[in-house]
């Protein structure tokens, strides 16, 4: 049991360095070959930093376990809005771009429409709805670029790094090297991920919506601090909210495409017979994008309140899974 909590510590600090190492290798070629920044942004940087999540929900797919897959997408979503969103709307509360929310926004919702038919109605995701899921995943991003390059003002701008460039070779063997550690890490971490549930006699879920999903969520955790200290609030919620966005269509895209499964009901609320995942955690999906995006948009700016509720939903989210 220590020894795979330790690999389990292991394959989250892999697939942290693998994706920090395989945007870095990625952005440099993307800029070799002049791309717009937005293009780099909305396409390389941000598939980068999902990688993470699209590993280990593919590798628990084909190693059979759906659980891992549907938990981390889920919790993922949980955690970057209820934890790290929450901490950046707490510390820096302020006006937002209700314009560039509203299309991420859209995009979200009706994805979480797509994913509540699959667990509510169907009880599975079939392969079908993960290359419609991809494909919303297109639209989104090229509806994202064409908008990048229409508002370029819009757009941050990254501050140039100091040293020498890059060489090809050294970025593309930061991509290969990137992307070979993500996928160990990743399967170290559903392997001992399913050994850790059943050592602490919870479901797969479980860890995959707690532990695994904030390992997964840190890239987005340290995009949020960055904003936060360059007094930039704003960007690390657009940039959770586009993450959600990924986490569905994107993560589970790629999951479902290449090994579907079923919703996993192993985890019932109190005994009950209810599904754990139908009753409680898809509503709290639901309902903390909701607080964080629809006073936003009816205000024009996220209040500190918001960020104190999400931060306590999720602490109470965290408790509850070990309780009920």
């Amino acid at each position: 049991m220590l020894m795979s909590v330790l690999l389990f510590a292991v394959g989250l600090v892999l697939l942290i360095k693998g994706g920090d190492w395989f945007v870095d290798g990625a952005t440099g070629i993307a800029k070799r070959f002049n791309l717009p920044d937005i293009v780099v942004g909305a396409t390389v940087v941000s598939i980068g930093t999902t990688l993470p999540e699209v590993m280990v929900s593919t590798t628990g797919a084909l190693q059979g376990s759906g659980a891992m897959a549907y938990g981390n997408a889920i919790g993922s979503i949980i955690c970057n809005t209820a934890l790290i969103a929450a901490i950046s709307i707490i510390f820096n509360p302020g006006p937002v771009n209700t314009k560039s929310m509203k299309t991420p926004a859209i995009f979200f919702f009706c994805s979480a429409a797509l994913y509540c038919v699959a667990s509510y109605i169907l009880g599975e995701f079939p392969r079908w709805m993960g290359f419609v899921m991809l494909g919303i995943f297109v639209v989104y991003t090229v509806l994202t670029v064409r908008n990048g390059l229409k508002n370029p003002d819009a757009v941050e701008e990254e501050e140039e790094e100091g040293g020498k460039e890059k060489s090809m070779g050294m970025l593309l063997v930061l991509l290969v090297v990137g992307a070979a550690v993500i996928a160990v890490g990743a399967d170290l971490l559903v392997e001992h991920g399913q050994i850790i549930a059943i050592g602490l006699g919870v479901p797969e879920t479980v860890v995959a919506l707690l532990f695994v999903a904030l390992g997964t969520s840190l890239p987005e955790l340290v995009t949020t601090i960055t904003s936060l200290r360059s007094g930039h609030a704003s960007l690390g919620v657009g940039n959770v909210i586009g993450a959600n966005v990924f986490n569905l269509v994107l993560v589970s895209g790629v999951a479902v495409s290449l090994a579907p499964f079923p919703v996993p009901c192993e985890n019932t609320l109190l005994n009950t017979g209810l599904n754990m995942s139908l009753v409680f955690e898809i509503p709290v999906m639901l309902g903390v994008m909701s607080l964080m995006i629809f006073p936003a948009l009816a205000t024009k700016k996220l209040q500190r309140w918001q960020g104190i509720a999400l931060l306590a939903i999720y602490i109470a989210f965290c408790v509850c899974q070990f309780v009920l």
